[in-house]
């Protein structure tokens, strides 16, 4: 992913301005709280990268971090994730030889992946050898970038450092199973999913703005709307596996937990605590007092 060059950086700044002064009445994000027969729960919806300057903490997370016994990640925060996230990314996030990106897209889909790119100032070369998959989410890092968020910025570093140390860590998924997820449903439904990233970057540059404002916010249904809609208008299977298959292996776990004594704090990105299929829905469903929107 490139640097930020004075042009882009200067966007950044501006992104920035927009969201604080949007946000200077907000209900702040929002929080669930789920209360089992033995355990309590504290649901956060994470937006996993954020722009320097927001203040986003909402005193019932705070309070529920502070006495957290158990701390959940989707997965285990740390050195040993991002090498093995990077070794993933290096081994299975690339094409063979005598193959390329191009090869595998309609000519409008290449034209869409081209303009995205020049709209990034990231050369189309370096997606030139990339899995669709790969390519869909280093189109869509480097746009958030572009925007000013940056990974350390984002909710799950920050409440990894505000946490007390003696909070247990736990994850509900490993690296390998995250992969699993961005690597099915085949070449035609990835090329599919980054076609549509690439026609927000170039269409809707304010996207990310505008999904940040609605967290911020905790405008619910909006956020349902900007995650799912598209997803599952272009690429009903990999929101399947990205989205609704995993709110539903995950109520299992919470459900489960809700069972036994200790207090825990759930974080996993905000599009999966919205909607129908979100995860307090589905905790409601199974017959879990629910507090939260």
């Amino acid at each position: 992913m490139p640097d930020l060059n004075p042009p882009r950086l200067s966007a950044a700044v501006a992104a920035v301005a927009a969201i604080l002064m949007w946000t200077q009445a907000w209900s702040l994000p929002p929080v669930w709280t789920v209360h089992g027969s033995r355990g309590e729960i504290v649901l956060f919806g994470s937006v996993h990268m954020l722009p320097d300057g927001l203040d986003w903490k909402p005193a019932a997370l705070q309070r529920a971090l502070a006495q957290a016994d158990t701390l959940w990640f989707e997965v285990t925060l740390g050195d040993a994730t991002d090498q093995a996230v990077m070794r993933a990314s290096l081994s299975r996030g690339r094409l063979g030889p005598g193959r390329t990106l191009w090869d595998l897209l309609t000519p409008r889909q290449r034209a869409d992946v081209d303009d995205a790119a020049k709209s990034l100032e990231l050369p189309a070369a370096d997606l030139a050898h990339m899995q669709p998959w790969m390519a869909d989410l280093t189109l869509s890092l480097a746009a958030d970038a572009r925007a000013g968020a940056r990974t350390a910025l984002g909710v799950e570093a920050q409440v990894q450092n505000a946490a007390p140390a003696t909070a247990r860590r736990m994850a509900l998924e490993t690296v390998d199973q995250q992969i699993a997820i961005l690597t099915g449903g085949g070449a035609a439904e990835q090329a599919a999913s980054l076609d549509q990233t690439s026609l927000e970057i170039t269409k809707d540059p304010d996207i990310y703005t505008r999904m940040v404002r609605e967290w911020t916010t905790g405008d619910v249904a909006a956020l349902h709307h900007e995650v799912a809609d598209s997803l599952l208008a272009v690429a009903p299977g990999a929101y399947a596996r990205m989205i609704s298959n995993r709110n539903q292996r995950w109520a299992r776990t919470l459900t489960r937990l809700a069972r036994k004594p200790g207090r825990n704090v759930v974080i996993v990105g905000i599009g999966h605590l919205v909607g129908p299929d979100g995860v307090p829905a589905l905790l409601r469903a199974q017959g879990l007092t629910v507090e939260g929107p």
